[in-house]
């Protein structure tokens, strides 16, 4: 059995100011992320971690390196596991976006969200999970961490659970958190942990 150990970056400026931070950002960590990395990596330096995977976007690769030292293992990074592409719409102001997060979710056939060239929900699904199961073939036990993003992350949530992709705007995801699954030999998985933020509490 494998426990995969699923954390979401910690903050970055666009994040606090509600900028669309898609897989064609490379933003890095402002000071509360920067701290958010440590004390995930705190959190985590008591688990048997055999590896440590990441998006290679700098916020995602930052934090993952916080959480690799305290094991000595060099993070291998994974463009699949990068966030949705959101096209031209990358770096807008969602809080002033005629179009709906919704929307770009769940997007289905010609709508105005494919017109921007966001990504496909089902496709950043397809990548993500594809990333999951060959990580799964490599360690058989122990704990894998693997840093990613929003979206990134609540696809393969929905691909645990067997939730339908657009349920995934009723879920939410907070920066620097950890959610788990089991994943078993037969290729089931059981969600264990979601949205797992205390070690940020009264701080």
């Amino acid at each position: 059995m494998l426990k995969v150990i699923l954390v979401r970056h910690g903050e970055t400026d666009w994040n606090r100011i509600h900028r669309l931070q898609g897989g064609d950002s490379d933003t890095p960590l402002n000071e509360t992320g920067i701290a958010q990395a440590r004390r995930l990596a705190l959190r985590l330096k008591d688990e048997d971690v055999r590896a440590v995977y990441a998006s290679p976007l700098q916020r995602a690769l930052d934090t993952a390196r916080e959480i690799a030292r305290y094991h000595q293992l060099e993070v291998k990074t994974l463009s699949s596991l990068k966030e949705i592409y959101v096209g031209k719409l990358e770096g807008a102001d969602s809080t002033k976006m005629k179009l709906r997060w919704d929307q770009l979710l769940c997007q289905e056939g010609d709508n105005e969200a494919r017109i921007y060239g966001v990504e496909p929900i089902a496709q950043v699904q397809m990548r993500t999970w594809s990333a999951i199961k060959e990580i799964a073939g490599e360690h058989r036990e122990g704990v894998v961490v693997v840093v990613s993003h929003y979206v990134a992350i609540m696809a393969i949530v929905c691909a645990v659970l067997g939730l339908p992709l657009q349920q995934i705007v009723r879920l939410k995801l907070n920066s620097g958190t950890i959610t788990s699954f089991l994943m078993y030999d037969d290729g089931s998985a059981r969600l264990e942990l979601f949205n797992d933020g205390c070690h940020n509490l009264n701080s």
